[in-house]
């Protein structure tokens, strides 16, 4: 862990690697690549895993797959408290019940969307977010106001933390200038990266995570960008996010579950397919994700 976990306090904060579903020909779950996978990427550097997020197509899982997941990824890692499950539902009610199973199965946090059936208003969120703190695990918000409809804007951050249901947001609005407005709401409100194309600019902006999709093909490369860019060394994060930015920024993309799992694919990773209704990469898409991730490796990223 590096030192932002420092005794496992805040361990949300670091490296957290959204996992994909590992998925076999026949679209079930294959967990023993899965358990595999989780265990490079701690052997990497990296500092957990995020399970069932929107890269783990976690829609499309029935509740055993998801108890099953999490269980895997507990497992593997090695310290539950590495391990940040995503909880997120329609229902208020599941989503508690999939924090408690998650603190059951030893994970250390969870990470959760505002309610998505509908654009509702800031106390139904409010009243969302501290059901599932009533689960007894740190919560770490997902702000991604395009798939949900819902705006955790500032302002409604901040009484989140106020209200003691949130720790942390994963920011994925891409609006770079909420890093200081978040700061002024919230000031004890962890910021963690939620999209990768953007790492830089929150890292320097006083980001102390990220929750990230491309260390799954190249781990060892983005926790090098990641320590390079939290600690200010713009000499050494500037050069390698410029390199990597052409991977980093399929996943701010419709298609990034699979972009992502193909990437995997082509570097020697279990990517495999995708559960309907996803479809695979069209031709163009496929042969951008290829050049860019031939590049990487012929620069030396791994």
């Amino acid at each position: 862990m590096t030192t932002d976990c420092t005794g496992n306090g805040a361990p949300w904060r670091g490296v957290m690697v959204a996992t994909p579903l590992t998925l076999r020909e026949d679209r079930s779950i294959d967990f023993d690549a899965y358990a595999a996978h989780v265990r490079d990427l701690i052997a990497a550097g990296c500092d957990g895993v995020v399970p069932n997020g929107s890269l783990g197509e976690y829609q499309t899982l029935s509740d055993r797959e998801r108890r099953d997941v999490v269980r895997v990824a507990v497992e593997a890692a090695g310290d539950g408290t590495r391990v940040m499950p995503g909880v997120s539902s329609y229902d208020s009610a599941q989503s508690r019940r999939r924090a408690e199973e998650a603190a059951d199965a030893g994970a250390g946090s969870v990470l959760l969307l505002p309610p998505n059936g509908y654009p509702c208003e800031d106390a139904a969120v409010r009243t969302h977010y501290a059901e599932v703190a009533g689960a007894g695990l740190p919560v770490v918000a997902y702000n991604n106001p395009y798939d949900t409809k819902v705006d955790l804007a500032p302002r409604l951050l901040g009484q989140l933390h106020a209200d003691g249901s949130i720790v942390a947001v994963k920011e994925f609005s891409g609006d770079v200038r909420r890093a200081y407005e978040i700061a002024e709401e919230a000031p004890g409100l962890d910021l963690l990266v939620g999209a990768d194309d953007v790492l830089l600019e929150l890292a320097l902006a006083g980001a102390v995570g990220w929750i990230a999709g491309c260390p799954n093909v190249l781990p060892t490369g983005c926790v090098t960008l990641y320590r390079a860019a939290v600690s200010g060394d713009l000499e050494a994060a500037l050069p390698l996010y410029r390199r990597l930015h052409p991977l980093l920024r399929w996943d701010s993309k419709p298609e990034f579950v699979q972009a992502i799992k193909a990437s995997m694919d082509i570097v020697g990773r279990h990517g495999g397919p995708t559960r309907p209704p996803r479809l695979p990469l069209d031709a163009d898409a496929l042969a951008a994700v290829r050049a860019a991730t031939e590049k990487a490796l012929a620069e030396g990223l791994d």
